[in-house]
């Protein structure tokens, strides 16, 4: 049967003549922030003459090195360990010169790619090069105000702790257990906020603000152990403020995973408001602990 095949394909090479193959000139495809999870890189043919997949050979390289080919004459496909998500777009559009891949967006990595097609004793090659678009998940003011929530957040926890620590007596156990907390929030802000800045809506940006967001409510126990180590009953404006922090960090994760889940991001207001509401709750506090604590211990 192979062997059929063959000659079946020699003589309709004599048939048909060595002309070149022409293709749709398509000089670059772009993949944006928001794309899906493929991308598919154009190669169309405009002048085969036989319209069967038997006879055509289809091979794809990316930058010189050869990474997914078709043998129309024994229907089969090869591709390279590093590629395993490449496929023809539609095989049944190869008979009217498509041969278009499709790769995992993980796979499609920048660059040039060249389409070879074959049709019997008939060849050509066009190169589309692929490039991906560089974007800011959130708008600059939005990204600067989550940065600046945070670090604002951290320092204000600091601030508290050092002011509590002066005035008030507190036990070395205690005192560690908060520096310890502490340390723990600051580490996780400082990894989120570098894994967030570059611009892209990749995994390490959304690592990166889950860093940020997350980790935040580190600080709503800590001003507990804050207050308890200045009063022995919780008044009950500083049961408030807790509350009002408690709240605050579950805007910000609610704002967080809705934001996460959508591209381009959405509700990223509501996070920022989370955000803000713990500094806003953390500045409160530290007035609070300085006047009400040092009028109570009078």
């Amino acid at each position: 049967m192979w062997a059929l095949r063959v000659c079946w394909v020699l003589l309709v090479s004599l048939a048909t003549g060595s002309a070149q193959l022409l293709f749709e000139k398509i000089q670059s495809v772009t993949m944006k922030p928001c794309n899906s999870s493929t991308a598919i890189i154009p190669c169309w043919v405009t002048n085969l003459e036989l319209n069967n997949t038997k006879v055509m050979f289809v091979k794809w390289k990316v930058q010189g090195k050869e990474f997914f080919t078709y043998d129309g004459v024994e229907n089969k496909y090869a591709r390279n360990a590093t590629f395993q998500s490449a496929n023809l777009l539609d095989l049944s559009q190869l008979t009217y010169g498509i041969a278009s891949i499709v790769l995992s967006r993980k796979e499609a990595i920048p660059g040039n790619y060249t389409c070879e097609v074959t049709e019997s004793n008939r060849e050509g090659d066009t190169v589309v090069e692929l490039t991906y678009e560089s974007a800011s998940w959130f708008s600059s003011m939005e990204t600067s105000f989550i940065i600046a929530t945070v670090i604002v957040a951290v320092f204000m926890y600091w601030f508290q702790l050092a002011a509590v620590a002066v005035k008030f007596d507190m036990t070395l156990q205690k005192k560690s257990g908060l520096i310890l907390m502490g340390i723990i929030a600051s580490v996780f802000a400082v990894i989120g906020i570098i894994l967030f800045i570059p611009d892209g809506y990749e995994a390490s940006n959304q690592s990166g603000l889950g860093l940020i967001v997350v980790p935040a409510v580190f600080l709503v126990p800590l001003l507990y152990f804050l207050f308890t180590s200045v009063f022995e009953k919780q008044p009950v404006f500083a049961i408030i403020l807790l509350v009002l922090k408690a709240l605050g960090y579950i805007i910000a994760v609610v704002g967080f995973f809705v934001c996460v889940s959508a591209c381009p991001p959405t509700q990223g207001s509501v996070m920022i408001a989370g955000l803000a509401i713990i500094d806003i709750v953390a500045v409160i506090g530290l007035i609070y602990l300085l006047i009400i604590g040092a009028a109570d211990m009078k």
